[in-house]
């Protein structure tokens, strides 16, 4: 048979043709091969609430989560209850409902203390009116006595001699307590009233700068103040103790009345011993408090102190959580200090214009004999080895007689 050179080349594109079309198909298949593929491995993604995941992909940025198990998916559980909506657990954790926690701490469970509410009305109300009261009262009671009585006198004048009556440890300890203490006043009574009567003069930042300083200074003068408490226990304690000079003096109104009375006394009088033992007693509160409220839920007073409180007929709690007792002692340190700024306020007045001659005890240390024969005259007579003075009687009182300088 021959073939003629067209028949040929019609047989060669009819060959190439055939493979072109087999090509096809096979490209074709393996296409959908691998579309198919895809699709199973989507399906295959379980839910999102399965622990039962795939890994991602090499190389991809998503990191699969720290409960991811290999296996099998998961089956759904049948027994999970449904959970509560949103707003209501929000609502149970606005009002103090209690969570669980994975700490050891189980009290740190909640979250919210809709009382707190109610201590930051209390503290930025009541305790605000209470302080303001309480010091401008006593300013004016002060302003009030000066205007009517004037400075205190030296009833025979200054002899010219003086006595030694503090040494210098002794008026160490007075500055190491009083600086402290009015630094600890100035900066406390800021954090309560500064915001209302400080801020709208000198603006914000200025204030912040200020109340920032004053912050740490209360913190670290706070120790000062603890030391000086210490040292005028060691000190002063035993000339503080009640004497038969105290109630004359007392009913006496120690004197300060009058120019004619006098009532006699030791080194320390009954209104200094008055002072003494309310500077160390809420002294020694308000700085308990202070380090509970510097270290916070280190220190829960009030459970304890409530409990024993209830053996005497009370009904206060006693299961109390860490940011009550946090509220109690804000609340109990801010009331004694204020009530001891106004008594010390009354004693800087006394120690300073109010009387003359009284500065100079702690300021040199001496004071003039006449004035130390007419403030304490018992503690004269014991230095000079003279005899001791009878204690002021009522009738002496009533009498108002001038007592003998001889």
């Amino acid at each position: 048979m021959i073939i003629t050179s067209n028949t040929k080349d019609m047989l060669v594109l009819m060959c190439l043709s055939l493979v072109m079309i087999l090509a096809g198909d096979l490209t074709n298949n393996l296409a959908s091969a691998q579309q198919t593929s895809a699709e199973e491995q989507v399906i295959a993604l379980p839910p999102q609430s399965s622990t039962n995941v795939l890994s991602p992909s090499p190389g991809s940025s998503v990191r699969p989560p720290a409960s991811q198990k290999w296996g099998a998916p998961a089956d759904v559980p049948t027994t999970v209850l449904p959970q509560e909506s949103d707003p209501t657990v929000w609502g149970l954790i606005r009002h103090g409902r209690k969570g669980s926690v994975s700490i050891p701490n189980q009290r740190a469970g909640l979250l919210v203390q809709s009382q707190g509410q109610d201590w930051r009305a209390f503290r930025n109300d009541s305790i605000f009116k209470f302080g303001g009261w309480v010091l401008l009262g006593i300013i004016a009671a002060l302003v009030v006595f000066f205007l009517a009585r004037g400075r205190i006198k030296i009833s025979h004048g200054r002899a010219g001699t003086t006595i030694l009556r503090f040494k210098t440890i002794e008026r160490m300890t007075h500055w190491l307590t009083a600086v402290p203490f009015v630094i600890l006043a100035l900066t406390g009574l800021n954090l309560m009233y500064g915001r209302d009567y400080i801020l709208p003069i000198i603006g914000h930042e200025a204030f912040a700068d200020i109340t920032i300083a004053g912050k740490w200074l209360h913190n670290f003068m706070a120790f000062a103040f603890m030391l000086g408490l210490v040292l005028m226990v060691v000190l002063w304690v035993r000339h503080n103790l009640w004497d038969k000079y105290d109630w004359g003096w007392i009913r006496a109104g120690g004197g300060i009345f009058s120019d004619d009375v006098h009532p006699p006394a030791r080194k320390f009088n009954a209104g200094q011993k008055i002072v003494f033992w309310a500077v160390i007693l809420a002294g020694a509160s308000i700085s308990y408090s202070g380090l509970a409220l510097m270290f916070p839920f280190a220190m829960e007073p009030f459970a304890a102190t409530f409990a024993f409180l209830n053996n005497f007929g009370t009904e206060l709690p006693t299961q109390l959580e860490p940011i009550q007792e946090m509220q109690l002692l804000q609340t109990w340190h801010a009331i004694v200090a204020v009530i001891l700024i106004g008594l010390i306020f009354a004693h800087i007045y006394i120690g300073s214009f109010g009387m003359e001659g009284a500065i100079d005890a702690m300021w040199t240390g001496e004071v003039d004999e006449n004035w130390a024969r007419e403030h304490h005259a018992a503690w004269v007579a014991e230095l000079k080895g003279e005899p001791e003075p009878e204690p002021l009687s009522f009738e002496a009182v009533g009498s108002a007689e001038k007592p003998s300088h001889d």
